[in-house]
């Protein structure tokens, strides 16, 4: 197994990447590819969870798009992300905030968090 971590970590592509974590508004700007066009698009929304470690790690954005909730999950590693960057940062509790799935409007408001 140790030897499976060192290579891993030979291999590994630095991203400098802002800090960020469960509760925050970040913005995703990913590369779509149509056809033979190359394109950015922004996911804006909350983060609900960070998964995984070194470069298996992920995490889930939340937005709502109209009255829909949409979710989509980002490895950490992609080369398809251009950029992340943070909006705010909120204040919860949990690592994981699944109950933000079943809140609408004002509950599903987050809090800032002050420093």
């Amino acid at each position: 197994m140790d030897l499976i971590k060192l290579v891993e970590k030979e291999f590994a592509v630095e991203n400098d990447y802002p800090n960020f974590g469960a509760g925050d508004t970040i913005t995703v700007s990913y590369k779509i590819k149509e056809g033979n066009k190359e394109r950015i698009q922004n996911f804006r929304g909350v983060v609900i969870q960070l998964r995984g470690s070194g470069s298996t790690r992920t995490f889930t954005i939340r937005k709502m798009s109209g009255n829909i909730g949409v979710e989509r999950i980002f490895p950490i590693n992609s080369p398809f992300i251009d950029s992340i960057e943070v909006n705010k940062h909120g204040s919860v509790r949990r690592k994981r905030i699944f109950y933000l799935r079943n809140l609408t409007g004002k509950k599903a408001r987050i809090k800032e968090k002050r420093f």
